[in-house]
């Protein structure tokens, strides 16, 4: 014999497992408005109010950093003390090799050469950049700085090391009818001291320098 079939609670369905209690959700506007609060505030300060703060402070305690470092001559931007420029004429100082392309310091593709130390073209690449300096000095014996021959990890590096310069200062000298001495008071007078005397190493700003050289009267 079949047992009755008993009626099922309409809200059995919604109850939850607590004491028959029904299952409540919070409502969405209740979720939805604070929500949109905290993002506007966020957006606010870290997207209006942070930047300008920093900004402002920069502008007013580090002006020609917070600029770009740019260097002027007769009102016109001729570049930066943080990017490096290629100088290709013997009466100038010559800068690091730059591997960025299409062009040499190209500050929109900033990159190494990514070349191992056993692939032939960097070997390659290396000679003909030693080639390049004996022509323009052959008088020159000296060992040749490293970094004169080889890429910056950025191919942007506007430094050079001091022996770099120095071993270029004859040639400059000679070319442009100035005495050693004053070269090389040059060379002081633009090498960059490591900061609080310990961190880094002495360098030279290529363009400060080739800029000075150009203003230098001939003695």
């Amino acid at each position: 014999m079949n047992s009755p079939t008993l009626p099922i609670p309409s809200d059995a369905g919604q109850r939850g497992t607590h004491g028959g209690t029904p299952a409540r959700f919070p409502e969405r506007s209740g979720v939805l408005r604070p929500a949109l609060v905290l993002f506007a505030a966020l957006t606010l300060v870290t997207g209006v109010l942070y930047p300008l703060a920093t900004t402002g402070v920069a502008k007013l305690m580090f002006p020609f950093q917070a600029s770009g470092s740019l260097i002027e001559r007769d009102g016109k931007v001729v570049g930066s003390t943080l990017i490096g420029q290629a100088f290709s004429s013997p009466q100038y100082f010559w800068g690091r090799p730059s591997a960025t392309g299409p062009m040499p310091y190209n500050a929109s593709a900033s990159s190494g050469s990514n070349l191992g130390p056993t692939n032939p073209a960097l070997r390659d690449a290396v000679v003909a950049r030693i080639e390049a300096l004996r022509q323009a000095d052959p008088g020159n014996s000296a060992q040749i700085p490293v970094d004169l021959v080889s890429t910056s990890a950025s191919g942007l590096d506007p430094h050079i090391s001091p022996a770099a310069a120095n071993y270029q200062a004859a040639r400059v000298a000679r070319l442009r009818k100035l005495s050693l001495d004053n070269v090389h008071a040059l060379i002081q007078a633009h090498t960059e001291r490591p900061l609080i005397g310990i961190l880094g190493e002495p360098v030279v700003n290529v363009l400060t320098l080739n800029l000075a050289l150009d203003e230098a009267k001939q003695q």
